[in-house]
């Protein structure tokens, strides 16, 4: 009998810590990460603006921790490459919005496959803006589901599927599910969040990371007009008479921009409360992370809380952006947080909130936000933060900066400009950086010179920099694949020219290949087709009609590194395809 209980005793103990362990890997937070884009800081009714109606970012806001000193990268790549690797976007490859520079480097480890090998399942529903092929794509970098866009925006040169429905490519688009093309009914925003609801409510018994990255309010400004009927009659420039804060003139176009802006955002707000609601209804928002924040500041001119610079400026206005982040298990109460913080910290705060490793073989830039959150002194003024963005790599001093405590320097000046040539500000003072200190606070200016010279040159030097990341071509993991303008880089700016100089740099895997030649218009005919590979040049005649598709069959390519050529020759006029299409048949 005493045997017979022994056992009886042994087995209870061994369920009892099995159930116990069952039941914390069930309290593993869910983590849904809500990004906009092109939504400036005071694009919200939350930070002052009378116009726009958000009721539930709003509330969201109001029981959420909020970090009101939040700093992001001044566009749109940069600020996502960070964000998924807890790194600046210079150690990524990420230098760019396009120009082959929004291509992350398939060895960075992002917060889904950071989260995915703990167990969670991930998916992204929106904008990813770091990479269109193979292997940089989402599903290549932690992502079990997929739902994106290509390139920087619908309705881009990039985004091929959308690029020719011009004012409508918002409504109906072809998208792509998990590497493959797919048609889809309505509006971009409700498609994205639709589907991310969808993916929530399939995966709510198991941890999930879900994130989602609506592409609006970023141009081309369209929206569903009943949307735009609520603000068709509001002047957005008034309602700031009596407001102490600078405040730029707005033209004509600028309060019709603004009105559509408000529009989409005010449809993203409908589309987030059906979600916050959702969480509710499965009974999940306790144990789930919420986190809404933006990409970088607005395009547009329009109420930015008096901040000034936009998106694509080093100043505040480009930079600082909404932080509010939710989490019921950590805190029931609202938090008002003044410490300086950035996209960089996002992925180790999941980290520590997840219960999960950060990755140990690189530099982590970013900071766990969790001492701060419990009101522990963590001494991140003293921390500098990098700022930069110039069209296709970093250039010296030019819209470039650097943040330390209370102190920004900014740098718009030469290469090799003396300090006074900088601007340094104050920003607990001076929050609308109007008044340059560099003269008055010198010793000061110079310090930060040195900070900001060594981040510069400890980033121009990253491996991924260097060595810059390569679209692999005639893999089975996408094959056929469709190399578009955004990722070709060339002549400086190359966007949907005809007549401009533009490669990819890919990596071929040695085969016989057919291949198709996309034109934004109809080349002539009598010209000559050139595809580059290195040493090997292939070309063939088009004798036939005018015509807008030009394909080569049964080409062999070598293995190769390097850059992809391909040109129409017509006379003295060289074109570029606007995308070109490999489909390795052997």
């Amino acid at each position: 009998m005493r045997r017979n209980f022994i056992r009886f005793l042994f087995s209870f103990l061994v369920l009892l810590i099995a159930g116990a362990c069952i039941a914390k890997e069930r309290i593993q937070p869910n983590v849904i990460i809500i990004i906009t884009d092109d939504q400036g800081y005071g694009d919200l009714g939350f930070t002052g603006n009378p116009h726009v109606k958000t009721p539930a970012i709003d509330a969201f806001a109001k029981e959420s921790i909020r970090f009101n000193q939040f700093y992001v990268s001044p566009v749109c790549a940069p600020t996502r490459a960070s964000l998924m690797t807890g790194r600046y976007s210079l150690r990524t490859g990420i230098t760019d919005t396009y120009n082959g520079g929004a291509i992350m480097a398939p060895g960075e480890i992002t917060i889904a496959e950071m989260l995915k090998n703990a167990g969670y399942k991930t998916g992204l529903f929106g904008k990813w803006h770091l990479g269109d092929n193979y292997p940089s794509r989402p599903n290549d970098q932690g992502f079990d589901e997929s739902l994106y866009h290509l390139a920087g925006g619908m309705g881009q040169v990039g985004d091929f599927t959308t690029y020719f429905k011009r004012d409508s490519s918002y409504f109906d688009p072809v998208l792509w599910h998990n590497g493959k093309q797919e048609t889809y009914q309505g509006y971009c925003s409700d498609i994205f969040a639709d589907n991310a609801l969808k993916f929530i409510e399939k995966n709510k018994e198991s941890p999930f990371f879900c994130y989602l990255s609506f592409n609006a309010p970023h141009t081309p400004l369209q929206v569903p007009d009943k949307y735009y009927q609520i603000y068709k009659n509001i002047d957005p420039s008034t309602g700031f008479e009596d407001d102490d804060r600078p405040f730029v003139n707005m033209s004509k176009k600028d309060k019709e921009d603004a009105r559509k802006v408000y529009a989409m955002v005010t449809n993203i707000d409908d589309n987030l409360k059906k979600l916050f609601e959702k969480l509710d209804q499965l009974k999940i928002a306790d144990n789930t992370i919420v986190i809404f924040m933006t990409d970088n500041g607005p395009q547009q001119i329009r109420y930015i809380a008096g901040m000034r610079g936009r998106k694509g400026n080093v100043y505040r206005g480009g930079v600082r952006v909404p932080f509010f982040m939710r989490y019921p298990k950590l805190t029931k109460k609202d938090i008002d947080i003044e410490t300086t913080a950035a996209h960089i910290d996002i992925l180790p705060t999941l980290a520590e909130l997840c219960n999960v490793n950060l990755p140990n073989d690189r530099i982590i830039d970013g900071k766990n936000m969790l001492p701060a959150i419990k009101g522990k002194d963590v001494n991140w003024e003293d921390r500098p933060l990098f700022f930069y963005w110039t069209r296709k790599y970093p250039e010296l001093y030019n819209n470039i900066a650097l943040q330390k405590g209370k102190y920004r320097l900014i740098g718009k000046t030469d290469y090799n400009a003396p300090i006074n040539n900088f601007e340094l500000f104050n920003f607990n003072e001076d929050p609308y950086e109007q008044k340059n200190l560099v003269e008055k606070e010198k010793e000061v200016a110079i310090k930060l010179k040195n900070l900001l010279d060594n981040h510069y040159q400890e980033l121009i030097q990253s491996e991924n920099l260097i060595n810059s990341p390569l679209i692999i071509i005639g893999s089975q993991h996408e094959n056929p694949i469709v190399l578009n303008r955004n990722d070709a880089s060339g002549e400086r700016g190359i966007w949907n020219q005809q007549e401009v100089y533009g490669k990819w740099k890919v990596h071929i895997k040695q085969g016989i290949y057919n291949v198709k030649f996309k034109f934004i218009e109809p080349v002539k005919a009598n010209g000559r087709m050139f595809l580059e590979t290195s040493p090997i040049i292939n070309q063939m005649v088009n004798n036939t009609k005018n015509t807008d598709i030009i394909e080569m069959k049964n080409v062999q390519l070598p293995e190769m590194k390097g850059d992809l050529l391909s040109y129409y020759m017509i006379g003295r006029k060289s074109i570029f395809p606007f995308w070109v299409e490999l489909e390795k048949i052997d």
